[in-house]
């Protein structure tokens, strides 16, 4: 479905992973890669984040230059997947953070994509640790694990015109 729908562009058809936090096609899904743009939060104490009200100034813009970025201790950062997803209406998704990164007390967190949603897919990536951890730039952050439905959904993510659909950065929470 990948290569006949162009359902993930760019499409690994192997897991990579010598050197690096595997990626591709995995044993019974795909591996995203994370790209090397973030949105560290960056809240004062004090702060409060508003799911309904989205205030910039609580992220900092961060590019990993050496390939990697350090997420500080107990914070979190957004990030966006280098592959574009293109999600047939037979399709829904679960994705899961790489063990590698849970080993390191690193929570990554992704929605389920719904049928007919498509773009880049916006990650929430928690460090728990009280240190900073790495968070490495052009490889594997999550699987991603696809799930058919034969009779296709009655309504998608394309027919309600979800407020996310094509997104193509990092995404904050709007309503």
């Amino acid at each position: 479905m990948a290569r006949e729908q162009n359902m993930i562009e760019p499409f690994e058809s192997s897991q990579v992973g010598k050197g690096a936090i595997s990626f591709g096609v995995s044993s019974y899904g795909y591996d995203m890669r994370v790209a090397d743009e973030f949105k560290i939060f960056v809240g004062k104490p004090g702060s409060v984040l508003d799911p309904k009200v989205n205030n910039p100034a609580l992220f900092s813009d961060v590019h990993a230059e050496n390939g990697y970025i350090e997420l500080p201790a107990h914070s979190f950062a957004l990030a966006r997947t280098i592959e574009y997803f293109r999600i047939p209406r037979n399709i829904l998704t679960i994705a899961f953070g790489k063990s590698t990164y849970a080993r390191c007390g690193v929570i990554v967190n992704v929605t389920p994509f719904e049928p007919e949603w498509e773009g880049f897919v916006t990650v929430s990536i928690a460090n728990t640790a009280p240190v900073p951890v790495k968070i490495y730039a052009n490889e594997g952050i999550a699987q991603v694990l696809f799930l058919e439905n034969p009779q296709g959904c009655a309504v998608s993510y394309a027919d309600k015109k979800g407020k996310y659909q094509a997104q193509k950065v990092i995404t904050t929470a709007k309503i």
